[in-house]
């Protein structure tokens, strides 16, 4: 039996804008608790919610935001994030994601790819001061004509502006959008180069958030907790409009990821769900406090991200009440998400595969070098089709032809198997297997195997050269707290007569955190230069 398999077509997809998405919900929901930002102590309803945006819409429109003109949004999770999303696509401009964590050089090249017109900005994060940096890449960005800092006179000036545009202009304006317009570009995280500016649609986003929630069955009586940035589809995507689209309570627990800020916003607003990225699990159910914390309203979620380790998984049900727990696994060229497991499925599926077909999303595993489909129970690489496919990279027609091809299939990179029941598991990425003395070898493997000894908290396999085999296998570890660390030879030991020999990991490097991008993915190019560093292994290979 081949690798092919399409998802369920039952529901329709919605055919609407994210606006028109949007107000229908919220004027079905008026009084239904829409948005809650703690840090900043905010609570908007959705009929609150939406006269909000409608204000920001409406001041945009007055400064000369047309349909069509980026708009980028530089700011950790902040309500006014959320009502920037929302605003900016009633009145059909693209919302460009900015990275909290870039820096100037990062920050003018993205203004630049994207021709931003207006950035909408934080004044500071963490140890950026956002003003200062912007200030120095304005000379290097032409295009942008207009800087708004959240929370000064600025972000009340163009609320102001509202008055200059009335209600019907702003309806006027909304009525005119397709669904298949673009209205949002997100960068790709790139370990390596530049990144690149995945274009989405309205059609895109919204049935992609829509569908990821509709399999977790949200609805207007649950809380979800989002500890993940909203300037990635994982935030703005499965988050806010995975929210909006079933009048959901959208709960921000702090600007940026904090494990206790975390576990203290689901208690304290009785969430049914929480998202996250595996080391975000990690650091939750690993702090000092979380025995401490009544999870008890907690029923679903979504991990998704990188790589989910099952041990975690179980715990997420274990541990924090997470019955319903998903794993969601995609791209921000697929709007992210292409399969996801159910809630209805069994322990087994929903914590060692990535689920199966999303809905009205084709996916299929094939053979690199030929383009043929392997057979089920063999490795190659995922690629999928459908509604979620993005519209192309900004800008970019050749990185956009390498990516999608003629038929319309988006080639992953990622490696994956899919099982005899359609379920699907990814193995690594095409360019991190490792080739030891001829033998594939997929490093997810052996760090699940590793997620097993009781002495290890995360654990990360890399290849690295070697003269005799052309790569070896290097394991970065992190112990639990108060454990001692463990050198190849007792990993050896551990692995000993479970794991074939060539996939024990020869080098093991004990640390107390990986190189990450700041979706929380592990950066393994750099994990390589710097292990290749470490162990003296310049001259080999």
């Amino acid at each position: 039996m081949t690798s092919y398999e399409a998802g369920p077509t039952d529901t329709p997809i919605l055919e609407e804008t994210i606006g028109a998405n949007f107000e229908r919900v919220a004027s079905a929901h008026p009084d239904v608790e829409a948005l809650v930002d703690l840090a900043q102590g905010l609570r908007y309803t959705y009929f609150e919610l939406n006269a909000e945006v409608d204000i920001l819409a409406r001041g945009l429109m007055a400064t000369g935001i047309a349909e069509g003109d980026r708009v980028g949004v530089w700011a950790p999770n902040c309500a006014q994030w959320t009502v920037s999303q929302y605003a900016l696509a009633k009145i059909g401009a693209i919302l460009v994601n900015v990275n909290p964590a870039y820096r100037t050089h990062e920050l003018a090249y993205v203004l630049n790819q994207s021709g931003t017109r207006m950035l909408i900005a934080a004044t500071s994060f963490k140890t950026s001061d956002y003003v200062a940096m912007v200030e120095q890449v304005r000379p290097e960005a032409p295009a942008l004509t207009d800087v708004v800092f959240i929370g000064t006179p600025d972000w009340d000036a163009l609320r102001a502006h509202a008055d200059e545009v009335s209600v019907v202009q702003l309806a006027q304006r909304s009525a005119g959008l397709s669904n298949t317009d673009p209205i949002n570009i997100q960068y790709t995280s790139g370990t390596t180069g530049f990144p690149k500016g995945a274009t989405l649609s309205h059609r895109n986003i919204l049935n992609n958030g829509y569908f990821t929630t509709e399999l977790i069955n949200l609805g207007p009586e649950d809380r979800l907790c989002i500890p993940v940035p909203f300037y990635h589809c994982f935030g703005m995507v499965m988050g806010n409009l995975g929210c909006t689209s079933h009048a959901t309570t959208m709960v921000i627990p702090a600007p940026g990821f904090d494990p206790e800020a975390t576990l203290a916003a689901i208690e304290q607003e009785r969430c049914t769900g929480v998202y996250g990225v595996p080391t975000m699990f990690i650091a939750m159910q690993n702090h000092a406090r979380f025995p401490d914390r009544d999870l008890s309203t907690l029923r679903t979620g979504i991990m998704a991200g990188s790589v989910c380790p099952v041990e975690v998984m179980k715990r997420c049900v274990n541990d924090m009440h997470m019955s319903e727990v998903a794993i969601a696994y995609g791209m921000t060229e697929t709007s992210p998400v292409s399969c996801q497991t159910r809630i209805e499925d069994d322990l087994e599926r929903r914590t060692a595969s990535i689920g199966r077909a999303h809905p009205h999303v084709e996916i299929k595993i094939i053979d690199p070098e030929t383009g043929e489909l392997v057979q089920r129970g063999e490795p190659g690489e995922f690629c999928t089709r459908g509604y979620s496919v993005m519209l192309g990279y900004w800008d970019d027609d050749e990185k956009t032809a390498q990516a999608i091809d003629s038929d319309g299939w988006m080639h992953t990179g990622d490696l994956a198997v899919m099982r005899e029941d359609g379920y699907c598991n990814i193995v690594g990425r095409i360019k991190d297997m490792v080739i030891r003395g001829g033998e594939n070898i997929y490093p997810r493997e052996i760090e699940e195997f590793l997620y097993t000894h009781p002495d290890i908290e995360d654990a990360q396999v890399i290849g690295v050269p070697d003269d005799r085999y052309g790569e070896e296998i290097c394991a970065w570890i992190r112990m639990r707290p108060g454990r001692a660390d463990l050198d190849a030879a007792a990993v050896r030991a551990f692995a000993e007569g479970r794991l074939a020999h060539y996939k024990i990991p020869r080098y093991i490097l004990v640390v107390d955190e990986f190189p990450m991008t700041v979706t929380g993915k592990t950066r393994k190019v750099e994990m390589r230069e710097r292990s290749v560093e470490l162990l003296g292994l310049a001259s080999k290979g």
